[in-house]
């Protein structure tokens, strides 16, 4: 089973793509939902311990984790290294199943898959990119963003053309979600053809 990462930064469209793989019946692991589980689970006494009020009725409160975390390295590095090893554990779970369930490719949503140092986990790399005043706007439209939260977010980001450099494909949703549609098509068929090959 071919296992595809799916990345790039805030607003060039991850989950949008995701959602036209899974369109094609493809299966997806979405890496921020499984942090979001962990969150109210296994994570949640571990970054209590680590950062002490940071969670509310056993829940990590993720706006005060945030706070906490928002410009200080360190800090950042420690929540790391609770959540990414829950992460891999929750990936090879689904590419059991995924397997089980005889799945010939699956995706992995990851934003930060270049940042946390895991490309090497996968088969191939897909890169979603769009052009950054297109990316600011989407990304400044969501609640509770501002300027800053967003230049904070983009500093703990590989750049964009970095990105690229590194992907095996690359999709761009600057020309509208049909276009984004035909490039996932045109990457389906070619990593088919791959698994085809004896």
């Amino acid at each position: 089973m071919l296992r595809i990462g799916l990345t790039g930064s805030i607003g060039t469209g991850k989950s949008t793509t995701a959602k036209m793989f899974a369109e094609r019946g493809i299966p997806i692991f979405n890496a921020d939902a499984a942090v979001h589980g962990l969150y109210q689970g296994a994570a949640a006494p571990l970054i209590e311990k680590a950062f002490p009020g940071t969670t509310k009725n056993g829940v990590v409160d993720r706006n005060a984790l945030s706070e906490r975390i928002l410009d200080d390295a360190n800090a950042l590095k420690v929540l790391e290294a609770i959540v990414h090893p829950l992460v891999r554990e929750a990936q090879d779970s689904f590419a059991n199943e995924s397997k089980i369930a005889g799945d010939d490719m699956a995706v992995y949503e990851i934003p930060l898959l270049f940042e946390t140092g895991s490309p090497e986990r996968f088969d191939a790399i897909v890169v979603t990119t769009v052009d950054p005043d297109i990316q600011k706007g989407r990304v400044l439209e969501r609640p509770g963003m501002t300027g800053e939260k967003l230049k904070a977010i983009l500093k703990r980001q590989l750049p964009d053309h970095e990105k690229r450099k590194r992907a095996d494909f690359i999709v761009d949703t600057s020309q509208g979600f049909e276009r984004a549609r035909e490039q996932v098509d045109t990457i389906i068929a070619e990593l088919k053809q791959k698994i085809a090959m004896p």
